[in-house]
């Protein structure tokens, strides 16, 4: 037996997210995809084991995924013929054999999500599918005193769209605010030009179902002035709710930290 860790890349506009049950849309998901290919690549019922688990619409520019399989294919020949077989929204960027041990979900350290927003009074349509729309631009000095008082240990089970009582204390590590420029590529730094699109960059632990879209719903509402930072509190305490007011498109999953 091999154990293979694959980094996947993938948008998410036509797909459930990364997994659901099977009574709910499974064959909707982009896992369903990746390990349909792999049983037909392998005969066997591949179990796969994924990095972080992204929301409906949430496209990923580096998922880690990893199998063990009894196949004595290659990594590189599960690249290749993962790239053959999967849809055009898919892609394997890298295939590597690691220990038997490793799980891509049990091992990670934490997930980093970025959230990109257009603020011209036009999106240029040839970034519009990974790219939320808000004109004119927020306030990142009002944004990034809600972010305070976000970052750190909380129950983050109000920032959730499942309800449960146990598993929902998570650690928020960090939130920057930065810049999307042309290459696609993120710069943290600040800028006035109106050619850069601001993007919203969060790092956890780990992330409950829909915390980061609800995470940055909350952050733009208080920079368009429709809450205050001063709400935060009051969303712990669960005398405000949070929601999703944000597109879907503009989240991807960025990288998983081991």
């Amino acid at each position: 037996m091999q154990n293979i860790r694959l980094t996947l890349q993938y948008s998410g506009s036509r797909y459930l997210g990364w997994q659901r049950p099977e009574k709910d849309g499974f064959e909707k998901t982009v896992s369903y995809k990746v390990i349909s290919v792999l049983r037909k690549m392998t005969g066997e019922d591949i179990c796969l084991h994924a990095g972080a688990r992204t929301d409906p619409g949430v496209h990923a520019l580096a998922q880690t995924v990893s199998f063990h399989t009894g196949s004595e294919r290659s990594p590189e020949q599960f690249r290749t013929d993962l790239n053959r077989y999967l849809p055009q929204d898919i892609a394997v960027l890298d295939a590597t054999a690691v220990p038997n041990r490793f799980r891509a979900d049990l091992n990670a350290r934490s997930r980093t999500y970025e959230y990109r927003v257009c603020t011209a009074p036009v999106c240029d349509i040839f970034s519009a599918g990974y790219t939320a729309h808000l004109f004119p631009m927020p306030d990142i000095d009002e944004m990034k005193k809600a972010a305070d008082m976000l970052i750190g240990k909380h129950d983050f089970g109000c920032f959730s769209g499942v309800r449960k009582k146990k598993g929902t204390e998570k650690e928020l590590l960090d939130i920057r605010f930065g810049l999307v420029r042309e290459n696609g590529a993120s710069a943290i730094e600040n800028t006035d030009s109106p050619a850069d699109t601001p993007t919203i960059i969060l790092t956890a632990d780990d992330f409950l179902y829909q915390m980061p879209l609800r995470l940055v719903s909350v952050l733009l509402e208080t920079g368009q002035r429709q809450r205050t930072p001063e709400s935060i509190p009051d969303i712990f305490a669960g005398r405000e709710k949070s929601g999703i007011s944000c597109e879907t498109k503009g989240l991807l999953l960025s990288s998983i930290q081991y």
